[in-house]
């Protein structure tokens, strides 16, 4: 038993040489969601506090991701969010997929499904109130709706 314990140390000893890398894409603010659309402050810093650490070239790396296999967690949950969705680079989106991805986020929003509930256990600020989730969802619809009208 001891041995195995010894090994496990030795293990999480040895991974901690294996850092992820925490830089993020530089971020060209023409292209960001909030410069496009210029929600109020209200919803901008909701938006900011809610879904642009996992959803923007803006993640910011908690004093945990220094921990492995965190980091390696988080980097991968991180990368996975962008892949979704990027409000940093919203405007290279065709007008079709940013409807689309509105569409997915109010909805995701409705279910309470985002934002994940594992990050509002950690991040209090990104929790969304029922009022909270009616502006947000109004908003995206609104957004959504005026993208379409372009088309």
């Amino acid at each position: 038993m001891k041995k195995i314990l010894l090994l496990l140390l030795v293990a999480f000893i040895v991974i901690q040489f294996f850092q992820i890398d925490k830089n993020n894409p530089p971020v060209d603010q023409n292209q960001d969601f909030i410069t496009m659309y210029k929600p109020t402050d209200e919803i901008a810093s909701k938006i900011k506090a809610s879904c642009y650490d996992c959803h923007s070239n803006e993640s910011k790396y908690p004093w945990y991701s220094n921990i492995q296999p965190v980091g390696w967690f988080l980097k991968n949950h991180i990368e996975d969010g962008k892949r979704h969705l990027n409000f940093s680079e919203f405007e290279t989106y065709s007008p079709k997929k940013q409807a689309h991805k509105l569409e997915e986020s109010y909805e995701l929003i409705e279910k309470g499904e985002m934002p994940l509930s594992s990050y509002t256990l950690i991040h209090k600020d990104a929790v969304l109130t029922e009022a909270e989730q009616t502006t947000l969802i109004a908003y995206f619809k609104e957004i959504e709706k005026k993208i379409q009208a372009q088309e």
